[in-house]
């Protein structure tokens, strides 16, 4: 129907016009960003002018239309890198390098398409740097200490103290790492009411995650209820904090690319009955590790460590996951 007091050429020109004001809109956004990087601009992720371009665009989106998807993802692939979404090709944000300016910039570009689930709401994430660590605190938040660095047996600096920290907001905490996971999920389960919170988180074990999630969707298992018990922790909280049974003293989640996981689709707070015997035990947690077995063969570049434990008294059965770069194994059955 044509806007009131308009004809229905007057709504014609109207329609381009727009369409028109949006287009030149999203090429100076993006002409902004390419300027801005081969300047080599530091601190804000986004120059004020393309910030303001990006609210014009965020604040007025234009009805969604087929046809230019694929060309609408390739401008946003350009922005952000190509391989941007992963080898999942589900990751939603990007880790730059810290600063002394942290903090995180959403992008939402809609005019006239239809964007996929990658592309939508994508972040770009600056953590705070190390060096802002005073006596193991940032700020309020108690972090702790790393130890030195140590190498693999193969001579890789496997164990180096992280160089920068994310920093979470309670207004922030929700911004999406995956289609799956958001920074809340990796946090350190310690001091409730101090905010900011900081964690590290490795986008590689995200993408891994959203693999394993993946192949057991294609096994006949809902990935939809994934949980992540334990994410990130910092060395105060490895030390003690929580349910310290498998713990290790130099654990992976310390350096962020590790996640302890369960599916739970019923909603009862524990890991589903995944192979279907009739009981909720350490069999459930192995069919995760076969997941992360496949995807590890199918991504040789995703290898790393998964280990499957039992449920006790404080938890259900879950199983450990990281891109450590080399493949180990463990179970840990105590409490069956």
């Amino acid at each position: 129907m044509p806007r009131v007091g308009l004809s229905e050429r007057a709504e014609r020109v109207f329609e381009r016009i727009s369409n028109l004001f949006l287009l030149l809109l999203t090429v100076a956004w993006v002409y902004t960003i390419v300027s801005e990087r081969s300047r080599g601009a530091k601190g804000n992720l986004l120059a004020p002018g393309t910030g303001a371009v990006a609210s014009l665009v965020r604040a007025s989106p234009a009805p969604p239309r087929s046809g230019a998807t694929g060309s609408l993802s390739r401008t946003v692939e350009g922005m952000v890198g190509v391989d941007a979404a992963g080898e999942s090709g589900k990751l939603r944000a990007q880790l730059r390098a810290a600063s002394d300016s942290p903090g995180i910039v959403t992008t939402a570009l809609a005019v006239n398409a239809v964007l996929t689930e990658a592309a939508r709401d994508f972040s770009l994430i600056t953590p705070r740097t190390a060096s802002d660590v005073k006596r193991g605190r940032l700020g309020s938040y108690y972090i702790g200490m790393w130890p030195r660095a140590r190498k693999t047996k193969g001579g890789a600096v496997a164990y180096a103290p992280p160089s920068g920290f994310v920093e979470v907001t309670r207004e922030n905490a929700d911004t999406h790492l995956s289609q799956h996971f958001r920074l809340r999920d990796f946090l350190t389960h310690d001091q409730p009411n101090v905010w900011p919170k900081y964690e590290v988180v490795s986008l590689k074990l995200v993408d891994k995650l959203e693999l394993v999630l993946d192949d057991l969707k294609a096994h006949g298992i809902d990935p939809d209820g994934v949980h992540v018990m334990s994410g990130f922790r910092s060395p105060q909280y490895n030390q003690g904090g929580g349910d310290p049974a498998g713990r290790a003293a130099l654990s992976r989640h310390m350096y962020g690319d590790a996640a302890d996981i369960y599916i739970d689709d019923d909603g009862n707070g524990v890991m589903d009955d995944l192979n279907h015997d009739g009981r909720v035990d350490i069999g459930d947690a192995r069919v995760i590790l076969a997941a992360v077995d496949r995807v590890e063969r199918a991504h040789p570049d995703l290898v790393g460590g998964c280990g499957v434990y039992a449920g006790n008294g404080a938890h259900g059965p879950f199983t450990h996951i990281d891109t450590r770069g080399y493949p180990a194994r463990w179970v840990y059955a105590k409490g069956e």
